[in-house]
């Protein structure tokens, strides 16, 4: 079953009097319980995609489904509570709030966006930390844990309100290779456990081989897309 559709989906941005196009009538189908990369070179549209898709942008033309629910069809109100509640991010450069702790960070959007009640909460945070390896780290601040560290810490974030969707945008671009092969075999693990569907880009090669569909994008457009068959049956 599709969780994710994109139908002929354009964007188009206004640079003063130029227009910049940054994706050209794309369209492609992910499933549930997938891990995907989309991939190329800066300028592709990679970031552009991610933010259509996780309502952080609308599309020039086109149609984006998530979970059944038509992204074009959601005002602005709409849509920050479809994307709170429904979907996860991972960020490149972690986003962590520097002066709460760990597990306060990862607490957060349960606080402010679900406002889920407090034992609820501290189930879910435990959970997730400790899913991540880092429960034990759950008092310390950002500035006194790792690159990788931080990194764990806000896909636990992006995970406790168990969306079916986590969308990662460069997520290993500020790690060492050590740590960001740990970073990618945690969210395989995460997406194995919890069922999520995670989407990332990259065009770090390193890490393009752990995907199980690579889409690979070029000056707006899909230009090719490869199913790594060999990944998901050694993960199977």
């Amino acid at each position: 079953m599709s969780l994710v559709e994109v139908t002929k989906v354009s964007r188009v941005y206004q640079m003063g009097e130029v227009e910049v196009l940054a994706l050209r009538d794309v369209s492609l189908s992910i499933e549930e319980a997938a891990f995907v990369s989309l991939v190329g070179p800066s300028g592709s549209g990679k970031t552009t995609l991610l933010n259509l898709m996780g309502c952080l942008d609308r599309p020039t033309a086109g149609e984006i489904t998530v979970d059944g629910q038509k992204l074009n069809d959601l005002n602005r109100r709409e849509a920050a509570n479809f994307r709170g509640r429904r979907l996860g991010f991972v960020f490149q450069n972690f986003s962590l709030i520097p002066v709460l702790t760990a597990r306060e960070n990862v607490e957060y959007p349960l606080i402010m966006v679900m406002n889920r009640p407090r034992d609820e909460r501290e189930k879910a945070v435990k959970e997730v930390l400790e899913a991540v390896g880092m429960w034990e780290m759950r008092n310390k601040r950002p500035a006194q844990l790792s690159g990788g560290q931080m990194q764990r810490v806000a896909v636990a974030r992006a995970l406790v309100g168990r969306p079916k969707l986590v969308l990662a945008d460069e997520p290993t671009a500020n790690l060492d290779f050590k740590s960001a092969s740990m970073v990618i075999r945690l969210m395989r693990k995460m997406k194995d456990n919890f069922g999520t569907t995670f989407i990332f880009s990259t065009h770090d090669p390193r890490i393009v081989g752990e995907a199980e569909v690579i889409y690979r994008l070029d000056d707006g457009k899909l230009i090719g897309t490869e199913q790594n068959s060999g990944r998901r049956q050694n993960n199977d």
